[in-house]
């Protein structure tokens, strides 16, 4: 965890040096790429020795595969092999080296690395082995045309910006960055002379990074106060649930989730100002003219506690990981989408017993929170109270909802999750399973995901 902290601490220190001195004005893209890789490399033997040389040996055998596989299966080995690598390091780390050498640790960076892998194979497939009429608006725009050299790969995976806590982002962003072109890109979507303006802004990010870096502030803060204050752990303490009433240990749930919060708060908040601070993550300008720097922001507190839907909690909490998961899974899954992107999404995050408890719980409460949403959300619309009520309720259950749902996440065990379910009654899958027995479920048609260029010719049709 120090080296954690004090790597991401000079990253920042170097990015901002990197902005003011290796801009795209001052030095050439392969300067970039450069200086980005061995400072990368650099962080990754300084965080876990020798065991760095997983990520090396990950990385230079997907460049191996992106250049010697065939276009329409260069997706599915990228994926096979960056996923098997990642499954059995996650194996070795917990069996062989028995939960106990902190410098094992180094599945995070490995974690990351599979996505990016992973992203920049399945888009080097949707730009030269697709058809552009076959892909999505979403795909056409992030499409790779051409293979990239081996500079720019290694840039793009193990550049010092991402390698220890990401987050993932799309090769053509990255490439943009690096280029100059990233900004820019983002502002010609506006009509600056109607604005008053003769030329494109220049945004600075200092606002954004002091802003994050005020955030990370206060969830070291709260991670040091409260996170060991309210452990996980005593809501399966025998005592605890003998002398306490169902509807206190939900109130306190509640509690000790909130408090095992901060840390993911501050770790993805800090990653997110350390790009912005090398001047990447621009992701335009909102509605009220104000420049927005959240491109590569893994998380919405605002949205993530307000959340009056599982899925809008979900798409608010470690936004880029559910991305990738949509991208590379959800989209292309041929069937059962929801529940394969979940299992894919507890088998990146490892093999600990308890990944699989909440992702298996997510399926059935997301299938039966989407039926409910679906079948009465519309009568609740007709006026302002009702709708107030609605949302109050909705609010509760959800977050009562992913309470339940990401407790055996934290405690990772068979025994503890097993033991805290039978506390709680299965009451959530219980609810669950008659929500879907009892209420129609539409289909997850495919047709949302249509390829654009049919989508607009249905519509025309239709017209």
């Amino acid at each position: 965890q120090i080296n954690f902290v004090a790597c991401q601490l000079f990253a920042l220190l170097a990015a901002f040096w990197f902005r003011t001195y290796l801009g795209p004005s001052h030095a050439s893209s392969a300067v970039r790429h450069a200086f980005a890789t061995l400072f990368g490399i650099y962080f990754a033997v300084f965080c876990f020795g020798w065991y760095s040389i997983h990520l090396f040996v990950l990385v230079m055998m997907n460049y191996g595969i992106m250049n010697m596989a065939s276009i329409p299966n260069i997706h599915r080995y990228s994926f096979v092999v960056a996923m098997g690598y990642l499954t059995l390091c996650h194996i070795s780390r917990i069996y062989i080296f028995h939960y106990g050498i902190l410098t094992t640790d180094f599945s995070g960076p490995l974690m990351i690395i599979t996505q990016k892998i992973t992203t920049l194979a399945c888009q080097l497939h949707d730009g030269i082995g697709r058809q552009a009429e076959e892909l999505t608006a979403e795909q056409n725009r992030l499409a790779v045309k051409t293979r990239p050299s081996l500079l720019e790969y290694l840039s793009y995976l193990l550049n010092f910006m991402s390698i220890i806590a990401g987050p993932c982002s799309n090769y053509k962003d990255y490439i943009a960055f690096i280029e100059g072109r990233h900004v820019h890109m983002k502002l010609l979507e506006v009509n600056w002379k109607q604005k008053g303006y003769d030329r494109l802004p220049d945004p600075s990010p200092t606002g954004a990074v002091m802003y994050k870096l005020c955030v990370t502030l206060v969830s070291l803060i709260l991670f040091l106060t409260l996170t060991k204050n309210f452990p996980m752990a005593y809501i399966i303490d025998n005592e605890f649930l003998d002398k306490t009433p169902f509807l206190s240990r939900l109130g306190y749930l509640y509690v000790v989730t909130q408090a095992a919060k901060p840390k993911y708060y501050f770790a993805w908040t800090l990653a997110d100002a350390v790009n912005n601070a090398a001047g990447y993550g621009f992701s335009g300008v909102d509605e009220r003219g104000t420049f927005r720097w959240d491109l590569l922001s893994n998380l919405n507190i605002w949205n993530i506690e307000t959340a009056t839907s599982f899925k809008t909690y979900i798409e608010n909490w470690n936004i880029q990981t559910a991305a990738w998961l949509k991208r590379v899974c959800y989209d292309r899954a041929p069937w059962y989408p929801t529940a394969l992107t979940f299992i894919l999404s507890a088998l990146w995050h490892g093999i600990y017993p308890g990944y699989y408890f909440t992702f298996l719980t997510g399926i059935l409460i997301t299938l039966a929170a989407r039926a409910i949403r679906n079948n009465f959300r519309h009568y609740f619309l007709s006026s302002v109270p009702l709708k107030t009520a609605y949302d109050i309720v909705t609010w509760v259950v959800t977050q009562l909802a992913v309470c339940y749902t990401v407790a055996p996440f934290v405690m990772l065990a068979v025994e503890p999750a097993i033991k805290f379910y039978k506390s709680m009654y299965f009451h959530m899958h219980i609810l669950s399973i008659l929500v879907l027995l009892m209420l129609p479920v539409r289909s997850q048609a495919h047709s949302i995901r249509k390829p654009q260029n049919q989508a607009m010719q249905n519509s025309v049709k239709s017209k």
